[in-house]
């Protein structure tokens, strides 16, 4: 299944009926994603939609609510390159358990 078919799907499982641009999505979600942090992705599309629904905007609308958006977090005040402060790693020490005795155990995966 690829993207397309995807958002198909959810359009109908969500009952829309709404012709959707994923490019123009796509583009605003790793600009909040880079420019601001990760979870800023997700949660910019979500209110992208939400002002689009609630505008009842059609797709010049929804372009120009996008335009703004994507201006907002070109601008962001953390560099681009500056690590995501989710991202960095947390230094914690693994305990040696070399003389603990394995042998048996079953270890089940997600």
């Amino acid at each position: 299944m690829n993207l397309h078919d995807w958002i198909d799907e959810v359009s109908d499982v969500l009952d829309l009926d709404t012709e959707l641009d994923e490019g123009l999505i796509l583009d605003l979600a790793r600009t909040a994603a880079h420019n601001v942090a990760r979870p800023a992705a997700p949660i910019t599309t979500y209110l992208l939609g939400f002002a689009a629904g609630a505008a009842d905007a059609d797709p010049d609308a929804i372009e120009a609510l996008a335009a703004k958006v994507q201006r907002l977090a070109d601008g962001w005040d953390r560099p681009a390159n500056a690590p995501d402060p989710v991202d960095q790693e947390v230094s914690v020490p693994v305990p040696d358990d070399s003389g603990v005795d394995h042998t048996g155990e079953v270890f089940e995966r997600d």
